[in-house]
């Protein structure tokens, strides 16, 4: 898992460079091209690079190992840079949306070739940083992966428009299209961040189901009950798991063993990173509404 947090690390690295440099030569090139299209891409990509920076640095920070204080990690602190990343995107969204509706009033002319050159550069630098987080599992590399992504669909869109322009004086294209790729970013950005908000107030993960897990243990006849069953991921990559497995009263050692062995399969399908199995007998009070009851007999299963 730490492999897999370093190499997010240095993907992280690499876009954060190639966006910042990208975003000066875009914002000067709109301003060369007069292309509020290219201004409003620069915006996004200088939003892009500062939230890449606050990722990058909050990745770094995840990869320490657990201690007293952070018994779990900072694997959290990962999925705390996917919503800088979104917020600062919002904010650049609205800045772009700020100076593009009065262009939709009053149209001017872009610089279509110039406009054809940058998208061309946009590209494939946007597109370079994409497929270095194509594979990140992570929240944290999710989110980045596909803004940077949006990046790429907006260039193309700009490209096209540029080439249109080349041959059909249409000024308000511009100022459309730049409203038209914000209420795209818009769209992902507000979606993600309702996600990574979900994992962060620790919401059973998406592709996780109490009630799947829950039914995959009671498969045991040994097993007559599950509850106080919680689900939460770390980053978007890694959860953990807590239940209580209520077992026959004539279960035996095996039969806790077998059960075990389900559980242990499970890990790798879930990605479980950390579980806590408690076992109790039928015929005991559990009392955990709030606390552990006293006399309760149990054994558990921990998994770091």
């Amino acid at each position: 898992m730490l492999n897999s947090h370093k190499k997010n690390t240095e993907n992280i690295q690499l876009a954060f460079f190639l966006n910042l440099g990208f975003a000066i030569v875009e914002f000067l090139g709109g301003i060369w091209t007069n292309s509020i299209a290219l201004i409003a891409g620069a915006l996004h990509d200088f939003g892009d690079a500062i939230s890449l920076a606050i990722s990058w640095q909050l990745e770094r920070i995840s990869q320490r190992e657990k201690n007293s204080k952070y018994s779990y990690g900072f694997q959290r602190f990962s999925l705390l840079g996917a919503v800088f990343s979104a917020g600062v995107l919002l904010i650049g969204s609205g800045i772009v949306l700020f100076e593009a509706i009065p262009r939709l009033i009053s149209p001017v002319l872009s610089n279509a070739k110039g406009m054809v050159l940058f998208a061309i550069l946009g590209i494939v630098v946007n597109g370079a940083a994409a497929l270095r987080l194509w594979n990140g599992k992570n929240m944290n590399a999710y989110m980045i992966k596909w803004h940077l992504l949006d990046d790429v669909l907006s260039w193309a869109a700009i490209l096209v428009m540029s080439l249109v322009l080349l041959f059909a004086k249409i000024p308000i294209l511009d100022p459309i299209l730049s409203l038209l790729i914000t209420a795209f970013v818009l769209f992902n950005v507000i979606k993600n961040l309702r996600k990574t908000l979900s994992l962060f107030l620790q919401a059973v993960p998406d592709k996780v189901g109490i009630l799947e897990i829950e039914g995959e243990i009671k498969q045991d006849q040994m097993v007559k009950d599950i509850h106080h069953t919680h689900i939460w991921s770390l980053d978007g990559e890694k959860n953990v798991l807590t239940t209580h497995i209520v077992l026959a009263a004539c279960a035996s050692r095996e039969d806790i063993s077998r059960i075990k062995c389900v559980i242990h399969d499970m890990i790798p399908k879930y990605d479980l990173a950390h579980t806590t199995i408690e076992f109790e007998y039928l015929e005991e009070d559990c009392s955990m509404n709030d606390h552990h009851s006293n006399n309760t007999k149990h054994s558990h299963i921990i998994r770091d």
